[in-house]
């Protein structure tokens, strides 16, 4: 029998896809802008077929219906990451939150948390039979691998993106043919504080480097201020719209990267429909899975490896909090400490946490002498390196908590520095 058949035998409705799914099944979901949504929705419609499903993903881009009031009885969501649709409930204790250094949810899936469903989303298959991925291969694909039962939405929509990144339709158990964009963000406003930002953490980044970058107002600053560099290199958890157009004009060549020479290495994409037109078929940009590209082992790899990460706040020891406040899971602990770590085992690496000086329009300071009590450490004080806000660049790595202290209060907004400098007075029993 010819792959064509195989596919045509496995094609199904969504509903009758997901009857498959059984009680108590722990049902992992597809990564941000690959969420396969349709399922999702079609299972909350048919709730009651369902008791205790677990369902376990990172980013959510859906509605996130299963979260809400009353849907307690037929699912229970097991978060990775913390997003807009699902903090409310992890934070009320109507779902879980399992923390874990992103390069490790494969293992985490394997050792731990085994797959009874995958849902997934994929591209139409090619005159081979296979399918690729897209967008989101980083846990999807290894979580797919290991699953009792897969399911896969094909949608022809999908940009097909190259590297370690297909499966065969042989491998699927059911299938629903469907058309749609893929989700789509629309990227942040740029202002002041961002540029002045992004303009500090572009002086530390050499011609010849490699780059990690993630998604948001201050990464798309720093690309702003890299126009002028040379033979710049991606290895990223994430590819969004800024680096396109660096590739475009010719800044990012990858050239003088030490492995995967002349390819943009990602685990996931997210931004506009222009990056996923420009990423697919594009035989410069692969996509490995969140266990090889996020592997500080592999990071470490890439000579003059820079990290750019953000954070919630720093404390006057250095050590940084990302994905809560206080309590408050806010978000989750991502690929920061896996590219930290990987930038700092390498040769010439070096890891930056960008941030605003402040927060909650000016009145609060992001610097602060303790984090706030319940905070998450996302990165320690042992691992962390460049602090810049848009007053300057802090270098911690190598200094004693006096020095650090110093540095941060001279980079911290004015309004702040008087309070901080008492609390370095009181401290170390020096004047500031």
């Amino acid at each position: 029998m010819n792959w064509k058949s195989i596919y045509k035998d496995k094609i199904v409705t969504p509903e009758k896809a997901v009857k498959n799914i059984k009680s108590k099944n722990r049902v992992v979901v597809g990564h941000a802008v690959g969420e396969p949504s349709l399922f999702l929705d079609v299972m909350v419609k048919n709730k009651d077929i369902y008791s205790d499903v677990e369902i376990v993903h990172l980013v959510p881009m859906g509605n996130a219906e299963y979260v809400k009031d009353g849907m307690e009885p037929y699912f229970r969501h097991n978060a990775l990451f913390a997003g807009r649709a699902t903090r409310k409930a992890i934070n009320s204790g109507k779902a879980d939150f399992t923390p874990c250094f992103f390069y490790q949810v494969p293992k985490l899936l394997r050792e731990d948390l085994p797959v009874d469903v995958a849902l997934v989303q994929l591209t139409s298959p090619d005159d081979h039979g296979y399918c690729s991925f897209g967008v989101s291969n980083d846990y999807t694909k290894p979580a797919a691998e290991m699953a009792k039962l897969i399911i896969a939405e094909i949608n022809d929509q999908m940009p097909r993106i190259l590297g370690d990144n297909f499966i065969h339709i042989s491998d699927l158990d059911y299938i629903v043919e469907n058309s749609h964009p893929v989700i789509e963000l629309t990227p942040g406003k740029i202002r002041e504080v961002e540029k002045k930002i992004g303009k500090y953490c572009a002086s530390l980044i050499d011609d010849g480097s490699t780059l990690q970058l993630g998604i948001g107002s201050i990464p798309d600053a720093v690309l702003l201020f890299l126009k002028d560099k040379k033979d710049l290199g991606i290895h990223s958890e994430m590819i969004s719209d800024g680096v396109v157009e660096l590739v475009e004009s010719g800044v990012i060549t990858n050239k003088k990267k030490t492995i995967h020479p002349g390819k943009s290495v990602a685990t996931f994409l997210m931004g506009s429909k222009r990056l996923y037109d420009y990423a697919n078929n594009n035989p410069s940009i692969e996509m490995h899975s969140v266990d090889y590209v996020n592997n500080p082992a592999v990071i470490m790899k890439n000579y003059k490896m820079v990290s750019i990460n953000s954070c919630v706040q720093v404390d006057l020891m250095g050590q940084v909090a990302s994905e809560s406040v206080g309590l408050k899971q806010i978000s989750g602990v991502g690929g920061q400490v896996d590219f930290i770590r990987g930038a700092s085992m390498g040769e010439d690496g070096r890891s930056i946490i960008a941030m605003p000086s402040t927060a909650a329009k000016g009145k609060v300071s992001k610097i602060v002498p303790l984090l706030d009590k319940g905070a998450t450490v996302t990165t320690s004080r042992n691992d962390v390196d460049f602090i810049v806000t848009e007053y300057g660049i802090a270098k911690l790595k190598g200094k004693t908590l006096r020095e650090r202290a110093e540095a941060l209060i001279n980079i911290a907004h004015p309004d702040f520095r008087v309070d901080l400098a008492k609390e370095y007075e009181r401290r170390f029993n020096i004047k500031f």
